[in-house]
């Protein structure tokens, strides 16, 4: 998408925001193409004036053929007459252009083969134990990825340890499965507790625990909001060997109970999952909270897909930093040889406890290669519309897709819209119960559903293989969020596609995107003929969907509490005033 041609277009829409005039959207367009933006006004016009400009394109196209046609004529001649004075050799001119051919070709599968890490090790070869392979094995996981092969050592020496990876690259086993080693040579509870920002993925996290730990009767708690504190109370009576939590309950149930009734004295590992986000201000007193009842005596691991000054700053300015080697000589052995000095660093405050171990796999950019990117241009009144028309494009329309939408009103709105269109979907956002989210999500994962849409609380650490699409109805406004939604699919080298809708009020965002993930999207092909084709369609449903919403008080809940709020500040507010000149008088009386 060249930003040159984006700021002009910029310039053009905020002087004039309801012509939709023809807005290239990258230096790569075809000449000649024409893409019309139609307004509210020209709607009714809009056929007719599609049927002249293709009469009008029929017409040029005509005379090109003709043209096309001569040229060929005369080049025929001219190969005969090359094809009789060098014995029918190709030109030079033809060497040149396949030589060209191939070095593209070439430098194409170099920028692919440099974007993926090929392992030379096993899991045994990294010190897992052979219960372990072999859990892996009836996974078909064979050998680790990047985050995996350089962290699960470092974590298996006791080190506190600090990686980032893209999204889907096995960051969950990384920890998980150094911690499950360790517990089976010195089983009880409690032994770990894994923190991360959202519900689901909390949920998630303990399936694959569950998974690998098979072998050793492993016992897990999930401690979220949203369900009975009195019933997580007992789980957690029960020393599990490994609790994973959000950072607000855990804390409630410690405050609560105490954290010598939570046997969280021995804790060996603390792991910090989505850690970007954890050490946001969001969490920081529930993490305070939590910290304080913790074991200094403790390995501390976070994990990222989006590697933050404020993680970095944690490590201290001496840490040792690990990221991918490029030795010059073949073998290696100088990447190693660094990789060993690094894993000696010792802290000199006097613990003796080594320097966090910081891993942050390099990449040009922050997507995997089997991710297809692409854009839709669309008026923003369409956006409805042009969703109804991928969705049940041949394309997209047995594939499991998840939609994310910026507000939760909105995802509710879509989910009926798209239910009045016979479109089977499911939703997930903050305003559903955590059992209704639970079911949500198991009705996608089982295939009943094709269709999730999601806020950005279904952003982060989703792990659903089956996903082959995501689609952005709504741009993010930060490029971290980008990151994270379009790593839904296309996880563990697998293929999936992205795309963004963008209107004329998103050029920017766009262009922010791009810069952060150092790589252009394309243009995703569309019939705006098609698409104005279901508009009274979607028109109806969305307005039948929206009455819907009205009826059903969706938000209600969030609005009384918001007035309380509101109700309990004006009060705050109006007793101000009267403390003011109490204490004003106390001060005259004391002069006096």
């Amino acid at each position: 998408m060249a930003k040159a041609k984006l700021a002009k277009t910029r310039k053009a829409v905020s002087a004039e925001e309801d012509d939709y005039q023809t807005l290239p959207m990258k230096n790569t367009a075809k000449k000649g193409s024409k893409r019309t933006q139609p307004t509210e006004s020209d709607e009714e016009d809009f056929e007719d004036m599609e049927e002249e400009d293709e009469d009008d394109e029929d017409d040029e196209d005509d005379d090109v053929a003709q043209l096309e046609d001569d040229d060929e004529l005369e080049e025929e001649e001219d190969d005969d007459v090359e094809h009789d004075e060098e014995g029918g050799q190709p030109s030079e001119q033809d060497d040149v252009e396949e030589e060209e051919d191939e070095k593209e070709e070439e430098e194409e599968e170099d920028i692919e083969s440099e974007d993926e890490f090929q392992s030379k090790k096993n899991f045994a070869e990294l010190g897992l134990s052979s219960w372990l392979v072999n859990a892996l094995k009836a996974m078909s996981i064979r050998k680790p990825s990047e985050i995996q092969e350089n962290c699960i050592p470092h974590i298996l020496s006791g080190r506190d340890v600090i990686g980032g990876a893209k999204t889907g690259s096995g960051k969950t086993a990384a920890f998980a499965l150094p911690i499950l080693q360790r517990l089976s040579e010195d089983p009880y509870g409690v032994f770990a507790i894994v923190l991360t920002p959202t519900r689901e993925l909390a949920f998630q996290i303990a399936e694959q625990f569950k998974v690998l730990g098979k072998g050793i009767n492993l016992k897990d708690v999930v401690i979220v909001g949203g369900l009975d504190m009195m019933t997580q109370a007992i789980a957690l009576s029960k020393r599990p060997h490994i609790i994973i939590a959000t950072p607000g309950r855990l804390r409630d149930h410690i405050m609560s109970s105490g954290a010598e009734m939570m046997n969280l004295s021995k804790v060996k590992f603390l792991v910090l999952d989505e850690a970007d986000r954890l050490l946001s201000d969001t969490f920081a007193d529930d993490l305070a909270g939590i910290f304080k009842v913790l074991p200094e005596k403790r390995q501390t691991l976070l994990f990222t897909a989006t590697m933050t000054d404020a993680i970095l700053e944690l490590a201290g300015p001496d840490a040792a930093a690990a990221t991918e080697d490029n030795p010059e000589d073949g073998d290696g052995s100088e990447g190693k040889e660094k990789k060993k000095e690094t894993s000696r660093t010792v802290d000199k405050s006097g613990t003796g406890r080594p320097k966090p171990f910081v891993y942050q796999c390099k990449a040009n950019v922050q997507t995997v290669s089997t991710l297809k990117q692409s854009y839709v241009f669309i008026p923003s009144y369409l956006r409805e519309t042009y969703l109804a028309f991928l969705l049940r494009s041949e394309a997209f329309a047995k594939k499991s897709t998840i939609i994310f939408a910026g507000r939760c009103k909105g995802a509710e709105l879509m989910r009926l819209t798209l239910r009045e269109l016979g479109i089977a979907c499911t939703a997930l956002h903050s305003e559903m119960s955590q059992q209704q989210r639970l079911d949500s999500l198991a009705k996608f994962r089982g295939g009943i559903t094709n269709v999730l849409i999601a806020t950005d609380v279904g952003s982060r650490g989703l792990d659903i293989p089956s996903v082959m699409l995501v689609l952005n109805f709504d741009v993010p406004r930060d490029p971290t969020d980008y990151i994270h939604r379009v790593g839904r699919t296309a996880r563990a080298g697998r293929g999936g596609q992205a795309i963004t809708m963008v209107t004329e009020r998103d050029i920017e965002l766009v262009q922010d995107i791009e810069a952060r993930i150092n790589k252009t999207m394309d243009e995703y092909p569309t019939s705006e003929n098609k698409v104005l084709e279901l508009l009274n369609e979607v028109t109806s449903a969305k307005r039948a969907a929206s009455m819907a919403l009205h009826d059903s008080g969706f938000g209600e809940k969030k609005r009384i509490q918001k007035q309380k709020r509101m109700a309990m500040t004006m009060d705050d507010a109006s007793s101000r005033p009267k403390n003011i000149k109490k204490l004003k008088t106390k001060a005259k009386k004391s002069k006096a």
